[in-house]
């Protein structure tokens, strides 16, 4: 249903124009909450993995063009029609795609089925920034990591930057939130036969591509907040400390960076 708009007061635009990232979790949908998907390609993975729906805003050259495929799945939903102008009031500059949705939030499955029958993970801890936050998702996914566990305080993983610079990989690999470091799933997994390594400026720290590391069956691989990285008990709770050996007196790479190294690094199809 094709619903041209001219203003941001139209009732419709609420969660693109007027809500906050906290008040899209929680105002619109109680129970589950919405988020923004932008750009064509992000929002038809979202669309293929089974997300779904609730509107969507285009610019108006897209109806009929790169976004006709998706107005076409919307199936009688809103389809918010604006000018180019329009869209880039929304976000502060102007969208080379010029396509948001609005979905809702899926259930997010137990840590039990994200880790099951995987042999790498990825730990986040405290990571805020979502930029660091899509970046990791995307390494993760196209370097062959199971899933990934959030603590509660990392950056919401369906921020809209982080959903953007995941290039929609977020609906692609598995993610859930895991209460502390001694939540009872992770000590399950850990029971399980997961090690854990923990990416650290460390005195014990081995290289990254010790063979220890490599010839690990399971392995649980931990990321820490930006700038001061782990806490000391967590590290110290790991099985194994690692680093990157650096150059040019280089102590350490940015979160995304490193992990896209220790992805590669410690994948299983070598």
């Amino acid at each position: 249903m094709l619903v041209p708009v001219t203003d941001l007061s139209h009732p419709g635009l609420q969660p693109y124009a007027r809500l906050t990232e906290a008040q899209l979790r929680n105002r619109l949908e109680p129970q589950q909450g919405i988020f923004i998907a932008e750009s064509p390609k992000v929002i038809r993975i979202a669309l293929n993995a089974g997300y779904q729906p609730l509107s969507l805003l285009s610019e108006e050259k897209h109806i009929t063009g790169q976004a006709a495929d998706i107005v076409a799945r919307m199936d009688g939903l809103p389809v918010f029609v604006g000018s180019r102008q329009l869209l880039a009031s929304l976000t502060g500059y102007e969208l080379t795609r010029g396509v948001l949705c609005a979905m809702r939030r899926p259930v997010l499955p137990s840590v039990q089925e994200v880790c099951s029958g995987q042999r790498r993970i990825v730990l986040v801890d405290s990571v805020v920034n979502s930029t660091n936050t899509g970046a990791i998702f995307r390494a993760a996914a196209a370097l062959g990591m199971g899933g990934i566990l959030f603590t509660p305080t990392c950056c919401d993983p369906l921020n809209r930057r982080s959903v953007r610079v995941s290039m929609g990989t977020v609906f692609q690999i598995p993610w859930t939130y895991i209460s502390s470091w001694y939540d009872p799933a992770l000590l399950q997994l850990r029971s399980e036969g997961f090690k854990t390594v923990a990416l650290a400026l460390s005195p014990q720290a081995i290289p990254i591509n010790h063979p220890a590391l490599l010839a690990e069956e399971r392995l649980i691989i931990v990321l820490g907040t930006e700038g001061d990285g782990l806490q000391q008990s967590t590290i110290d709770a790991c099985d194994y400390q690692a680093i990157i050996p650096m150059q040019r007196g280089v102590d350490s790479l940015n979160v995304a960076a490193a992990a896209a190294v220790a992805f590669w690094q410690l994948r299983t199809d070598q």
